[in-house]
Parts: C-alpha cells; structure tokens; sequence
C-alpha cells in the first residue's frame, strides 16, 4: 500500500469520523431558545461582571443590553481595565444615566496575574449576587436571555452554565476562519458531553460563563486560574475537575458578539491562546500541523495530482467535508458560498499555529494588552488538555 493512499484512507477516516461527531454533538445539544423565562417569585442575584480593556466602540450597546434585561434582580458590575481610549468616558456616560451601574477603574495587573483574570477577580469581589455571570464587552444579549438562562440553571440544578454565541462580523473569509475554528473547537471539547457526570468533558465560553457564587469560591475563583490566557475554558475545567454540575447551550441570537473585525484581526487575537492549548510544548506542535495537513490540506493535493484510488478517496473526503462546512454555515444563517473560504482556513490555521508557537519562543512569553508574560511563569499554570 503506497503512502499516497494512506494518506487518503486516513484522511477520510478523520474527515467522517468528525462530520458524525460534530453532526450528532450539535443535534444533542439544547437551544437557550427552547427554555422557558423565570416565572415570578423569589428569583436569585445575578452579578454581571463586565471586563473591559479599550472597548470604547462597544461597551455602551453592551450595557444597555444587560439594563434592558427581563431579570429584575441583577446587579452590573464593569471593570475598566487600563483602558487607553476613551472607555471611561462611555462608561461615565453610562454611569450618568443608570446610577445602578457600578464601575472599578483598574490601573495596574497585579505580579502573577493575567490582566483579564484579575479583572474578572476584582469584580467577583465587588459582587453580592448568588449566581455570578462572567460576560464580554462586546456581547449584546436578547432581552430575555438572563431569565432563560437562569431558569434552565436552576431547573437543571447546575454549578455552571456557558453558551454558545453567535458571531456577527462579516467577510466571507473570516467567516469561514471563525467557522472551520469553531468545529475543530467543538470536536476538542464536544460540549454536549458536559453535562454528563460521567464525562469528563468540560467547556467555558468568555461571552456567558454563568457560576453559582459558592462553587466560584470553592474552586478558587479566576486566583487558580491566573495566570492561564484562556481563562474561560479553564473555569470551566476548574469545575468539572472538582465534581459540580455543568451545562452548555446553544445560544443563537440570544448571544451575540463581533468575535472579530478581520482576519488579521483573528491571527493575532488567537497568538496568545494557540501554543498555550499545547501547554507551550514545541513537540506537539509539528503533530498538531500533520492533523491539519491529513485532514484538511491532503484531500486538495490528492484530488489535483493524484490518481485512481487515491484521487477518488480524496474527491469524497473534500466532498464530506464541504457537506460539513456547508451545514455550518446554515446553521449560522450565513450563504453558501461562503464554502469558498474553506480552501484557504486550513492553510491560515496551520500559520496561526506555527506564528503563536514562534513568536512565543522567540520573545521567551507573550505580549497582551500592553503587558508581558514570561513564558516561565505561563508554564507553572494548570495545563489546558493535559
């Protein structure tokens, strides 16, 4: 048996084996929008906490969205983070309207800390409610998406709730990034095993990472986690690790966020989390790029210079995975031409990989949000998927 059709038989392998579980996985998982809203009564605190670092373009919409919430008993709480555009004055803008929100001006990181993490720390710590929802600067939430969430979080008796957004930025290509990103995210994760005790799957998503406060501070709260760059999955870890009950749901148009503005945009946003999910680990990286190029690279070469067999298995593997991609992309209500993009995501995504771990070796750490990690001091922190 020749390389070549190696090659081509695993490569359909990886591309089926993820289209069932992927397929299946999303058709298991509950939509947000099925769940009912609270019904009256006596209903818990919940503390919003928002961070925010240089989100002058659009903490004002996200704020509104929370105040315009059908969930009387909540309280805001937004962290400006060393913000050096005009984020204070949005905020004191904000402030002058609704008294109601509460805003901590942070200047510094603590030594030992992420800036995110200590945000999200400091805000835990102005907080009173019994639920604690961890959300984004840039997350608009339908009116009623706190009660439902809320509702499905105490009917199902849980410990931690994420949900899944829907992003609202547009480009065909950068789409298609966040897309082809997306299921590879789901696959690592497959968040609709969460809920299972059995299970040790776990997931944490920024945009809604809602927590029971007394679980939040028995796991230790973001201080176990400070100085991880992927905070929100790591919460997440942090508690299914120690046994509590969790959940995802499948958001939609309830959570919305603009991920991000371009391309260039995501490269960047992603060299900070990439290498981490390896845990900083050189040697894993060149078997990260052979799953990229068997999967999602061969399948092109095999079907433009290959022959007989091998060219027939790598036509039904690019046929499969476009099935896939295509499924996507209406599921998120974008067109199908958008399919184009998915010849270029894999060879972005191999760079992406490459560049983080690189430019992280080189600079001995990472640089985020005007401040340096030494990679030393990344490394002491609770490994991702290890």
């Amino acid at each position: 048996m020749t390389i070549a059709l190696c090659l081509s038989l695993l490569s359909i392998l990886m591309v089926v084996s993820s289209a069932v579980i992927v397929t299946g996985g999303i058709m298991e998982m509950k939509k947000l929008g099925d769940t009912e809203l609270c019904v009256n009564g006596v209903l818990p605190r919940v503390s919003v906490i928002v961070p925010a670092c240089n989100e002058g373009k659009n903490i004002k919409k996200a704020i509104l969205s929370l105040l315009d919430q059908e969930y009387e008993n909540k309280e805001i709480i937004v962290i400006n983070d060393r913000s050096t555009d005009n984020t204070a004055m949005v905020l004191e803008g904000v402030r002058r309207n609704h008294p109601s929100v509460r805003i901590l001006t942070l200047t510094e990181v603590a030594d030992g800390w992420m800036g995110k993490s200590h945000a999200l720390d400091q805000g835990a710590k102005m907080s009173t409610g019994e639920i604690i929802l961890f959300t984004d600067a840039d997350v608009i939430m339908e009116k009623t998406t706190i009660s439902r969430a809320v509702n499905y979080f105490l009917e199902k008796k849980l410990d931690h709730l994420s949900l899944l957004f829907k992003n609202t930025t547009r480009g065909w290509l950068l789409n298609s990034l966040i897309l082809d990103s997306g299921m590879a995210l789901l696959l690592v994760f497959k968040p609709w095993r969460v809920r299972k005790d059995t299970s040790s799957c776990f997931i944490g998503v920024g945009a809604f990472n809602m927590i029971g406060r007394s679980v939040y501070k028995k796991i230790g709260g973001h201080r176990s986690i400070r100085m991880h760059p992927i905070d929100d999955v790591m919460l997440g870890k942090r508690v299914k690790q120690n046994g509590y009950r969790q959940d995802c749901l499948v958001a939609q148009d309830y959570v919305t966020i603009p991920w991000y503005g371009s391309v260039s945009e995501m490269v960047e946003g992603l060299l900070k989390n990439t290498f981490s999910v390896l845990h900083y680990r050189l040697a894993f990286v060149p078997l990260q790029l052979l799953l990229i190029f068997i999967a999602n690279i061969y399948p092109f070469v095999g079907a433009l210079w290959c022959e007989g067999a091998v060219q027939a298995i790598c036509l039904l593997s690019l046929m499969v995975r476009s099935v896939l991609f295509c499924g996507g992309l209406h599921f998120l209500g974008l067109p199908v031409w958008y399919l184009a993009g998915s010849f270029l995501t894999p060879v972005i995504s191999a760079y992406i990989v490459i560049k983080s771990a690189f430019v992280t070796t080189r600079n001995n750490g990472i640089f985020w949000r005007g401040r340096f990690y030494a990679l030393q001091d990344l490394k002491k922190a609770r490994p991702l998927l290890f």
